[in-house]
């Protein structure tokens, strides 16, 4: 079924209260009235979504020995400020977990920026991917040149088809946008992905937007204008983009279907 989640979590993941964030790359959860410190991976601002008191979902940590016991998955964003009373008005597509005091009506964000490059791979074994029909290998990681990209496909009579993940957990106004903080690496990816298309391969794009909210994608020109104006110069040189709604539940990390890029606004 299209929204069985194709990256089940971990078992024994628990749910806290976000605290605080330090140094981008901790975060302080309660957990059973207790401190609890985690690691995040997410290098971006996460705009939004570092707010006291929300349910935070953790995973264990595969290395039991790890300084940090858990790694941040997700936050629970509420749709309004005020919950509704217990048992009244309950949103039966996004559930509550039972682990986690009811924050009302909301839905959980991804925020784990190791997930698109995951997806990428199970989507693809799992025929998920219109995009890549005819490909028969995908490489992580792979070399290309000097630069290393997310992902390449390959099949018999196909061109390489080139690929770069980037995780979405940003919207505005209805729009996904991504980044959430000014990203030098990656203006530096949608250069490389322009000249692997000029040198006669595919290139593309694949956002993961890990949020329900978003009715269309674009680039977060408020944030970084210069990545904005390289994503439309780079649609134009005929890098492909394919931005798709992945639900995030207690089960894991689903795909859903593309949304549509918004029109390059006036002015870029």
């Amino acid at each position: 079924m299209e929204n069985t989640p194709l990256l089940p979590l971990p078992p024994a993941c628990v749910v806290g209260r976000f605290v605080r964030r330090y140094k981008r790359f901790s975060v302080e959860m309660e957990l059973d009235g207790r401190s609890v410190w985690v690691h995040s991976n997410n290098s971006g601002s996460m705009l939004g979504l570092t707010l006291p008191g929300a349910p935070l979902l953790a995973s264990p940590a595969a290395n039991p020995a790890r300084k940090l016991p858990y790694t941040q998955e997700a936050v629970w964003l509420a749709e309004r400020a005020v919950p509704p009373a217990p048992g009244r008005d309950a949103a039966p597509d996004h559930p509550v977990p039972d682990a986690a005091p009811a924050p009302g009506r909301g839905f959980w964000v991804g925020v784990n920026t190791s997930v698109p490059n995951r997806m990428i791979e199970a989507a693809f074994h799992a025929g998920r991917l219109a995009f890549a029909r005819g490909y028969t290998q995908c490489r992580r990681e792979a070399k290309r040149g000097a630069s290393r990209l997310d992902a390449c496909l390959t099949g018999p009579g196909l061109p390489p088809l080139w690929v770069e993940c980037k995780n979405v957990t940003m919207v505005e106004d209805g729009v996904a946008c991504f980044p959430d903080a000014a990203t030098e690496r990656g203006r530096k990816h949608l250069r490389e992905l322009m000249d692997i298309v000029r040198c006669g391969e595919r290139a593309a794009m694949f956002y993961l937007v890990q949020r329900p909210d978003g009715h269309c994608f674009g680039p977060a020109d408020v944030i970084d204008p210069a990545y904005a104006a390289l994503f439309y110069e780079a649609l134009d040189a005929g890098v492909e983009i394919y931005p798709y709604r992945a639900p995030v539940s207690l089960a894991g990390i689903g795909l859903e279907g593309l949304l549509p890029v918004a029109p390059r606004p006036a002015g870029l």
